[in-house]
This record gives structure tokens, C-alpha cells and sequence, in this order.
């Protein structure tokens, strides 16, 4: 791997009325296993299904039944701790996590809190303006979704639908490294790039199958230096837990307002209190949800119905040898391979359809000039139109064929992208297109020579103005190219017109 060496970005600073405030941020994140069926049941997992019809009885907290384990999700777990550089504990077991809530059926969610199956673990964060922060990962455990409360469809009743009750998340637990709304942000779109790479969590948000719960604390410059060094949390601010955030933009906003609002109380000689907060973004404003609660608070202990989740070290490396290449190495390997910019690789691997879509694009070319040509030509396109790299009408083997053309001059860059216009809209061959519509470069120099002199003594006023200003001989340059009906090479014109402006 590419070994690429990074500025730590400097940490977010808000002005206060007395003192500079530095933020210190951690993340919760839940991700959505992908998975057909949930943790412990076999209810399908399907979006969007009729309210309720996905609930078999064991998500229901019917009488008598009694949970089993889903293999594929605690599988799912395990390659999403692999992909982040972290430790899989062999031996890990659940919990019981009590609370009521109406969409809440057994009275408790099974969770781990105490024995969790994926341990510390770290993610590289790029900010892209070539600062980067390593973010630590606490933990990841798994545990079962809630289902919903629905308060908007009577003016005097609420409704519960339990399809998601019972489905499989992964919490990943951050340390308090992030600095900053961005690298709050970065960080999440790192995760879901991380988990869709891995196939382990399809990153919807606006489904809820990515959110997070941000904890927000301030300090004053220098304490978090200290805890870095001592690791000892009194040298930081109290948090505040914003929860249940599922939109980037929001997330930002949130973590900004509450961090404002921290530093008035503390500047007012007030004492900010731990508590979970939710963000209204129509009010740009957080408003006190409950106090924040402890562990003791839900009265864990260990789940009676099941047993500890024991898994075997060879079964891990089977799941460790069946990685796919993951961001952080295909984006290496595209600036090694491929003479790419650190940019440009950071595009072309932002997913994973569109790295490959590119290299399949690139395969025996050259990578810049397909990097162009998907990034700038294909990509631009298809933002206007607001389709995504799996709905482009351009196949690999297409946009190759026109590359081709330019990289043989058989076109011009100008008639390329009148070509991928025609491609785009009708489809066809480029080679086949390019020849029935005689699009083809001239390339016979006679022909350029006879299109110029009839344009130099046409010109003798301009001739002699590009002659005391070479500069000038670009006019020469366009007259030729239109002249040709923008067919003529462009190198082959400019030669030409240098040679005969230059005596």
C-alpha cells in the first residue's frame, strides 16, 4: 500500500464572550445490519412493508417464544470490525437493557453492554484538503432495534408499527476525537463508505438505517492536549448527547448550536448538566430530552434466554480472507497504479460502483485520461441529471472506445465530447458513430497547409500582427479549426501555423 502521510486538521474554535472554546466530539453510530432477516427471528427485514406484517412472535414478545441467534448478522458484525482495524473478541454475550417505551414490546432490548463482539478499532478521516485524523473506535456491539411510534396519523391516538422491532444494528462507539462539525461529518460518510465497500450496512439514512447520537462538549484550549496525555475525562467539558441525527447537514448544524449554547451557560457561571438532547433544525435549537442515564438506570443484566456467543478464530480469518479491497487501499492503489491525484482517487473510490465503473474504464489505457473522462464528462453528467453511475446510459467498454479514439487521434477533444453527447443520448458504437457521420481528425497535413495559406492571404494585416506579437497566431490556430469544421489536429495546426507566422 501507497504510503500517504497527512496534516492533523486543526480542532473547530468558537469565540466566546470571555474565552476561545475548542470542541471535543464523540459519535454513537447505529448501522443497520444488511441482512434479510433480524438478530433473533427470522421476520424479514424488508423496507417499507405494510405497518406490522414483519413481526414474527418473538419481536412481538409473545408468551413462551425464546430468541436464536441470527449466524449471518453476528458474520456481519465480524467482517464490519475487521474492515476497521479492529479486535474480534472471541467471546462475547448479551444483555438485557430495560426500559418501557410503547414500541418497545418485551419491555427491555437485548443488547451488550458489557461483553461486546467487536473491540477497539480506528478509521482514518480525510478532510480533503489534505489534513486527515486517525478517529478510535471503542467498541461495536450488536443489538435489536426498536420499532416506531407514529403520532401524525390522528389528531388523538399514536400508532406503533413493530417492523423494525428486533432488527439487527451495530453501534459503533467512538472515543472523543473529533474536533469539529466537518470531522463529525467526514466521519460518518467514512463509515458508510467503509460498510457499503463491505456490504455489511447499505448507509440509507433517509431510511434510518444510518444514524447517529452525537456527544458535544467544549473545553478551553490546552485541556484536551491534557487528556489526551492522561486520558483522564475531567480535563474535558461535560456532554450532551444529541440523539437519533440521520442527515449530515442536520448533524453539523446540531453540533454547532449546542456547542454555542454550552458556552453561554459556562460563561454565565452556570454548570452544563448531562443530559440527551434532540436538535429541531426549523428552530435551529437542541432542547432537553431526558437526563442522561447511566448504565444502572436500565438495570443491565446478563439475557437468561441466551447463551454466551462463543466463535472460533478460524472461522474469523475465513471471514478476514474474504475482504474485499477496502477505500484507504483502492485509493492507494489508484494513485499508485494509475498516476491519479489524491482528488481525483478520492472520487473515483468514494463508492463502490463508480471505482469500479472507472477501472474497468482504464484497464490497459491511460488512467488519467479515463479519470478525466469519468470524472469530469460522465460524473458531471449524470449529477445534472441527477441519475447515479448504476442508471448511466455509458458503459465501460463505451466511454473506453472514445478514449480510444482520442489516445489513436483518430478525434480531436472537441469531437470526443460531441461524440459522448451523441453516446450518451442514442447509444451506438464510438468507432461505428465516428466513422457513418464522418467525425473522424484530419490528420493529412496537405489539407491543413491548403485550409491556412488560404487563410494567411486572406489576413496579410493579421499576418503581420501575429508576427510582431506571436501571441496572436492563436487566431490562425481557431480560423483553421473552423474552418475544417473543428475536424483538423490540433498539434498538427499549430505546428503548421508556427512554421509559417515564424519567418
Amino acid at each position: 500500500m501507497l504510503d500517504l502521510t497527512y496534516e492533523l486538521p486543526k480542532p473547530k474554535v468558537i469565540a466566546g464572550a470571555k474565552h476561545d472554546w475548542e470542541l471535543v466530539i464523540g459519535m454513537e453510530v447505529h448501522a443497520q445490519v444488511s441482512s434479510n432477516a433480524k438478530l433473533f427471528s427470522g421476520a424479514s427485514t424488508k423496507f417499507g412493508a405494510e405497518p406490522n406484517s414483519n413481526v414474527a412472535f418473538v419481536d412481538a414478545a409473545m408468551p413462551g417464544m425464546l430468541p436464536v441467534i441470527n449466524e449471518y448478522c453476528v458474520e456481519q458484525a465480524v467482517r464490519t470490525g475487521l474492515g476497521l482495524k479492529a479486535d474480534i473478541n472471541l467471546w462475547s454475550a448479551f444483555d438485557r437493557k430495560n426500559y418501557f417505551y410503547p414500541d418497545l414490546p418485551q419491555g427491555y432490548q437485548i443488547s451488550q453492554l458489557y461483553h461486546p463482539i467487536v473491540g477497539e478499532g480506528e478509521v482514518l478521516v480525510e478532510l480533503g484538503d489534505g489534513t486527515a485524523r486517525t478517529v478510535r473506535i471503542e467498541r461495536i456491539h450488536m443489538e435489536q432495534d426498536a420499532g416506531k411510534s407514529i403520532h401524525d396519523m390522528d389528531p388523538n391516538m399514536s400508532f406503533v408499527d413493530l417492523n423494525r422491532t428486533g432488527v439487527c444494528l451495530m453501534e459503533i462507539v467512538s472515543r472523543p476525537d473529533i474536533r469539529g462539525p466537518e470531522e463529525a461529518a467526514a466521519y460518518i460518510a467514512k463509515l458508510r463508505q467503509i460498510m457499503q465497500y463491505l456490504g455489511t450496512c447499505d448507509g440509507n439514512m433517509q431510511n434510518g438505517n444510518l444514524r447517529a447520537d452525537v456527544n458535544v462538549s467544549v473545553c478551553l484550549p490546552g485541556q484536551y492536549e491534557k487528556y489526551q496525555e492522561t486520558q483522564d475525562f475531567s480535563h474535558l467539558g461535560t456532554r450532551c448527547e444529541i440523539k437519533n441525527m440521520n442527515s449530515m447537514r442536520f448533524i453539523q448544524q446540531a453540533i454547532e448550536v449546542e456547542a454555542r449554547r454550552q458556552i453561554a451557560i459556562l460563561e454565565s457561571g452556570g454548570e452544563i448538566m448531562q443530559e440527551t438532547r434532540l436538535y429541531d433544525p426549523d428552530k435551529g435549537e437542541t432542547r432537553s430530552m431526558r437526563s442522561k442515564e447511566e448504565a444502572h438506570d436500565y438495570r443491565y443484566f446478563p439475557d437468561p434466554d441466551l447463551l454466551p456467543l462463543e466463535i472460533e478464530q478460524d472461522w474469523v480469518d475465513g471471514i478476514a480472507a474474504s475482504l474485499p479491497e477496502l477505500p484507504d487501499e483502492k485509493k492507494a492503489r489508484f494513485i499508485n497504479d494509475f498516476g491519479l491525484s489524491d482528488y481525483d482517487a478520492s472520487v473515483l473510490t468514494a463508492d463502490v460502483e463508480s471505482a469500479a465503473f472507472f477501472e474497468e474504464t482504464a484497464k490497459g489505457r491511460s488512467g488519467k485520461l479515463a479519470a478525466n473522462w469519468v470524472i469530469n464528462e460522465l460524473f458531471g453528467r449524470l449529477k445534472k441529471e441527477d441519475h447515479t453511475i448504476t442508471e448511466s446510459p455509458v458503459s465501460p467498454a463505451q466511454l473506453g472506445g472514445i478514449i480510444d479514439l482520442i489516445a489513436s487521434d483518430a478525434i480531436s477533444g472537441k469531437i470526443a465530447k460531441d461524440l459522448f453527447e451523441i453516446v450518451y443520448t442514442e447509444g451506438g458504437d464510438p468507432a461505428q458513430i465516428v466513422e457513418e457521420r464522418g467525425m473522424k481528425q484530419v490528420t493529412d497535413t496537405g489539407a491543413i497547409e491548403t485550409a491556412l495559406d488560404e487563410i494567411i492571404a486572406a489576413n496579410p494585416a493579421q499576418v503581420e500582427k501575429a508576427k510582431v506579437n506571436p501571441k496572436l497566431a492563436g487566431w490562425f490556430v481557431g480560423q483553421v479549426m473552423k474552418a475544417t469544421g473543428g475536424k483538423a489536429n490540433p498539434k498538427a495546426v499549430n505546428e503548421l501555423v508556427a512554421k509559417k507566422l515564424g519567418g
